[in-house]
């Protein structure tokens, strides 16, 4: 197999880039070291923050706008396709901001984000609310989706458009031709010859871009989530770090830890979700009688500034780079996969790359949204 486009990671960046070039009319080959979109992306709870791409303030800003203008017709098209439902609905939102977000609600408008400040009081009544920290904003343009929903529907849409999907079939470093990329070696000592190559590993791509000359510290951070069955909130609430995120169906996720010590060793403490369930349960007291469903921790691909790594490696031809998305793969996914299409076919990209690059100095740029 000789693709035009060999990609590195099956989550759902690789995943969504590979289904957009395939319908592009590449093709497109998906190699994953494990199971595809197990990792960061099955983990995460699918926060759709609201954004409008013709407004961003930041590159980054205008992904998530590109994602979050796109995502209901992504949906649908993936539904219609593969038949398979990924969650996707418009829920609305209740942001609760301190006075270090002071300069958050002017970001908001000048993207013309839809917002509103609300009482407290106004807030209880809206949602269950117990003791909370912060001054809640609604925002109806908050959405979700079901993330191994949506990573399924990924997997059948990849199929029907061609792409060649390979989980346990790991790669393990490169094959060089000056300044090309002439082979990528699996771990089973095989080899794959493409004409350009997508690194797409998430928290995994550190080894491979190191043998590329190039060490931006992409490194795995712990998240850990705590599922409740019961009575709830109908609304994400999103505090700093930690939200809800009620599916619908008596469900609800209570999230997250931010562990970088924890390395790549992928399991949930009862210290981290027994601190989720108590948040919970103050923020929501009806919470207090749902029962703890299951818990789960995923290893999210951090970098030095929190904002992803995207396009060309420099110094290489062939070879570009999509990782590093932190918190914000599920939101950002859409915008980066149709970034990297574009950059891969030669059109020019739906935002400029130079603030994700590889050999950039860590910025500092505050986004709309911290989760």
């Amino acid at each position: 197999m000789s693709p035009d486009v060999a990609i590195i990671g099956g989550g759902i960046i690789g995943l969504t880039s590979a289904y957009l070039l395939a319908k592009e009319g590449a093709s497109v080959a998906v190699y994953d070291r494990g199971d595809l979109g197990r990792e960061a992306s099955w983990a995460g709870a699918g926060i759709l923050p609201p954004g409008n791409p013709d407004r961003a303030a930041t590159p980054a800003d205008k992904l998530r706008g590109i994602g979050s203008q796109r995502f209901p017709d992504f949906s649908a098209e993936l539904r219609d396709l593969t038949g398979v439902d990924n969650g996707y609905r418009r829920c609305g939102g209740i942001e609760f901001l301190t006075a270090e977000d002071a300069d958050v609600p002017d970001v908001w408008a000048a993207e013309g984000i839809a917002f509103t400040r609300v009482p407290l009081a106004y807030a209880q009544r809206l949602e269950p609310l117990g003791i909370v920290e912060g001054e809640p904003y609604l925002l109806p343009g908050f959405a979700q989706v079901r993330n191994p929903w949506h990573l399924r529907a990924l997997v059948a849409a990849c199929g029907r458009v061609g792409a060649a999907l390979l989980p346990h079939t790991g790669v393990e470093g490169w094959e060089f031709d000056r300044n090309d990329i002439s082979a990528a070696r699996l771990a089973n000592g095989d080899r794959v010859v493409a004409g350009q190559f997508l690194l797409a590993a998430g928290a995994w791509s550190e080894k491979l871009l190191h043998a590329l000359g190039h060490r931006p510290h992409v490194h795995p951070v712990r998240g850990q989530i705590a599922l409740l069955r019961g009575e709830s909130c109908s609304r994400v609430l999103m505090f700093g770090k930690r939200y809800l995120v009620p599916r619908g169906d008596g469900l609800t996720l209570v999230g997250s830890t931010e562990e970088p010590e924890a390395g790549f060793e992928k399991r949930t403490t009862s210290e981290g979700i027994g601190d989720l369930v108590a948040f919970a349960r103050r923020v929501v007291p009806v919470l207090s009688a749902a029962a703890l469903e299951t818990s789960w921790a995923g290893l999210r691909p951090g970098s030095p500034d929190g904002l992803p790594f995207l396009g060309r490696v420099p110094g290489w031809r062939n070879a570009f780079v999509a990782a590093g998305h932190f918190r914000a793969g599920v939101q950002l996914s859409i915008g980066t996969a149709q970034a990297l299409s574009e950059l891969l076919t030669d059109r020019p990209t739906c935002v400029p790359l130079e603030a994700f690059a590889l050999d950039r100095e860590p910025s500092a740029t505050r986004s709309a949204f911290r989760s």
